[in-house]
């Protein structure tokens, strides 16, 4: 086969997968770029009327509330992505509570709200901790001495005050200043990092910090950039034809087309490594190849985050201290663990355990004196670590592991519970919101003014686009696939661009004028 034969069957595979995945390559990089840098968007929001009809609230759900916190009989607080709502009619009516935050949904999603035994109100977000102030009728932020401020949980211990974030946990007696806690690793610790958050901060650069995601942002630029001149270059020929129509020549466009092919080429040679491996993390992010590194562990990089001293580093999401035992419990992203009140000692982890999905739990919750009700997108289960015994707490139904794994999800998928002042419970699906278990009374529903100031953060809308579930009313299902079938054709349009340059371009002599005219 001759060189120009390899170079047209080369230019088939870069040119149509390249103008068929712009568009989404564009979509990428963009959401991609957005998501690196939380904190400085989330102050911008988007309607949700602009958005496909499944992005609305209907009944509370997509988070919309984690759980609701009990003032008295008939006050109480109600929590969630939409910020905090009073209610003091039993849930019939609500009230804006979200005086004090910095504007923007993401810096009103609260995951928890803890009332002390004095009356003090404190309030778990993303972005720290707040305190109500009874004075100012305001939410004020206190200051935490750790640098990672996303609160996961807030509990009590007698007169303390414990706050969990995603990486330590503190505590404060007065609720103003807090000390670390040390906690000790867990039983049998190796040291080692699950392959799949590796894969995930390698692709979004956050391994190395702040240094590295500015480093990845560099990547998606060019990959944009290597994207937007390819274009250009497809369009430019008819262009300079129809162009040469009208007049005999234009050395002005010519050049400007040749600047955007020496470009073209530039970056992608330069590039190309790094484009390519962002590419192939990225694509194990999301099934079906997630499933193939599911369970993986890897030795953390050395100078990375992951090679922190600290074992449980981006691994905490939920703890309950058990007065009656004088333990505590932890949920982290390695499943359930507990430890003596004094932390003494490793974490060990129950040989029984709930199922509990890969987003983490939701629900975490002491209903007996040796029973928790454990909930997250995997369901509700009352478990007993003592008997290893696990129920389906909606159907009643003892719990059979399935014999074959299936998706990271299941039909209840449990966003939050609780029991209002009269003992009836609820719990919240992320899809068919706010549902009562074992009793016929029903939730107030949403009122129009909740859903007007609950609009979606730019940063949540990027992860939609970024992993294609924005994609999901028109494709269904198949949306999963969206990830890796446009990873595998952006690879087609980089490899063979590659080779195209090494073979036509690399070493090539430029050309005459009247040559690149013709070409």
């Amino acid at each position: 086969m001759t060189k120009s034969n390899i170079l047209r069957k080369l230019r088939k595979f870069h040119k149509w997968p390249g103008i068929v995945i712009t568009l989404f390559v564009i979509l990428f990089c963009v959401s991609g770029i957005f998501m690196n840098h939380r904190d400085w968007i989330s102050g911008i929001d988007v309607k949700r009327s602009l958005l496909p009809d499944d992005y609305s609230y209907q009944n509370w759900n997509k988070g919309a509330v984690k759980s609701v916190c009990q003032l008295n009989k008939d006050s109480a607080l109600v929590y969630g992505n939409i910020g905090i709502w009073l209610s003091t009619d039993h849930f019939k009516t609500f009230q804006d509570w979200n005086a004090g935050f910095p504007k923007g949904t993401d810096n009103r999603k609260i995951s928890k709200i803890l009332r002390t035994l004095d009356g003090r109100l404190f309030a778990g977000t993303y972005f720290g901790l707040y305190q109500y102030s009874v004075q100012q009728h305001q939410w004020q932020k206190i200051q935490l001495p750790v640098s990672e401020e996303r609160i996961t949980d807030l509990i009590l211990k007698q007169n303390e005050l414990l706050v969990q974030t995603r990486s330590f946990l503190l505590k404060s007696s007065d609720g103003k200043s807090f000390q670390p806690i040390t906690l000790p690793a867990p039983d049998r610790y190796n040291g080692k990092a699950s392959l799949f958050k590796t894969l995930w901060l390698l692709h979004s650069g956050e391994l190395w910090g702040f240094v590295g995601k500015l480093l990845v942002d560099l990547f998606g630029l060019a990959i944009l950039v290597i994207s937007l001149t390819g274009l250009m270059h497809f369009i430019f020929p008819k262009w300079l034809k129809r162009r040469r129509e009208k007049q005999k020549s234009n050395t002005s466009l010519i050049t400007l087309r040749n600047t955007n092919l020496h470009w073209h080429n530039k970056l992608g040679w330069i590039f190309i490594p790094f484009l390519i491996f962002v590419t192939i993390t990225g694509m194990f992010l999301r099934p079906p190849l997630l499933i193939a590194i599911a369970s993986s562990t890897v030795s953390p990089i050395p100078g990375t985050v992951l090679s922190s001293p600290n074992p449980w580093y981006d691994q905490l999401r939920r703890v309950i201290y058990d007065e009656q035992q004088h333990l505590f419990l932890f949920s982290t992203n390695d499943g359930l663990y507990v430890i003596n009140e004094n932390f003494e000692g490793p974490m060990l982890r129950p040989q029984s355990q709930p199922p509990v999905s890969v987003m983490g739990c939701n629900v975490l919750e002491k209903t007996s004196e040796s029973n928790y009700l454990v909930g997250s997108f995997n369901g509700l289960f009352l478990w007993n670590p003592q008997t290893g015994q696990i129920i389906d707490y909606l159907s009643g139904s003892p719990y059979e592991a399935p014999v074959v794994m299936g998706p990271p999800v299941s039909k209840d998928m449990i966003d939050g519970w609780f029991t209002d002042s009269t003992g009836d419970e609820f719990y919240f699906d992320y899809n068919q919101g706010v549902l009562p278990i074992r009793n016929s009374v029903q939730f107030g529903e949403m009122s129009a003014e909740i859903i007007r100031k609950s609009p979606i953060s730019l940063w949540n809308l990027s992860l939609e686009v970024h992993t294609g579930r924005i994609f999901e009313p028109l494709l269904g299902m198949f949306y999963i696939l969206y990830v890796p079938l446009a990873g595998i054709c952006i690879l087609i349009v980089l490899i063979s661009g590659f080779f195209i340059w090494w073979i036509g371009y690399r070493k090539s002599k430029p050309k005459s004028k009247s040559a690149q005219i013709s070409s």
